[in-house]
């Protein structure tokens, strides 16, 4: 189920998804969130919004990426995503966005069910 979240402070939601979404993920403040990927970029010599900036984040904080399988329908979507995994945090990787899922419930500014996740990441066991 779609539930409007928003960590941004000024209520921005252009550009920043990623930051957002590791917030809710995280349950860390926008600003926190921001601050540490741009050390990660920092250090990685890339933007923060770099998928390799940001995954290598996640990785630090004990996750790690899965693909969605090849044998999913092309119109695999967020929605689909959700019902199949209803317990667990991930943050799904769509073509040009990203969008966190609790506990089959996905976190946006939008309604971005029908779009289709590339990857995820889940926190190891």
């Amino acid at each position: 189920m779609f539930v409007r979240y928003n960590a941004n402070p000024e209520n921005n939601n252009v550009g920043d998804c990623t930051v957002r979404a590791i917030s809710k993920l995280l349950e860390k403040d926008w600003e926190t969130v921001f601050i540490e990927l741009m050390v990660q970029g920092l250090i990685m010599c890339d933007m923060p919004s770099a998928n390799h900036v940001w995954g290598a984040y996640l990785k630090s904080k004990g996750y790690e990426r899965k693909i969605i399988p090849n044998d999913y329908p092309d119109d695999y979507s967020v929605e689909d995503f959700c019902r199949d995994n209803p317990k667990g945090n991930y943050l799904l990787a769509l073509p040009s966005h990203v969008v966190a899922v609790k506990n089959s419930n996905f976190y946006d500014t939008w309604d971005s069910r029908n779009e289709t996740p590339l990857y995820y990441w889940q926190k190891k066991n």
